[in-house]
């Protein structure tokens, strides 16, 4: 068998498109959920904290000062951006939470109804013969 053909076998089987098709769609997601948290959650967050603009906070680690974080970053001064960390955190929480929702929803679809308890098998014949000897033997 040829390397082309193993490549060819190895590519088209399931769970090769699969995950394809989920990294694809994983990474449209992500795209989503970071404007999402760019754009309409860490302003309304910043609001509610008294007009803070997280993507501007930041801490520089040189002599010089600056006005903005664009400024900084212009200078090649050395900074720590927290603002935009803060912003990756809330995107993960949110992929993860979102995450666990499908899996649950996923897992629930998939538990089937346990099996009903199937009834006792009939007694067989000579069983119940058996027995009844053993009975008239104890009277």
């Amino acid at each position: 068998m040829s390397m082309m053909q193993e490549f060819k076998e190895f590519a088209m089987r399931g769970n090769v498109v699969d995950l394809a098709v989920g990294v694809i769609i994983g990474g449209a997601f992500g795209k989503i959920v970071d404007s999402l948290v760019k754009d309409v959650i860490m302003p309304v967050v910043g609001k509610a904290m008294g007009d803070v603009d997280f993507k501007q906070l930041y801490i520089n680690l040189g002599d010089q000062v600056f006005e903005t974080l664009d400024a900084a970053e212009k200078a090649g001064a050395p900074l720590i951006k927290y603002g935009a960390f803060i912003n990756t955190i809330v995107d993960f929480i949110i992929v993860a939470f979102v995450i666990f929702m499908v899996v649950k929803s996923i897992n629930k679809m998939k538990r089937e109804a346990p099996p009903a308890p199937a009834e006792a098998p009939a007694t067989p014949e000579d069983v119940l013969l058996l027995r009844e000897i053993r009975d008239s033997l104890r009277k």
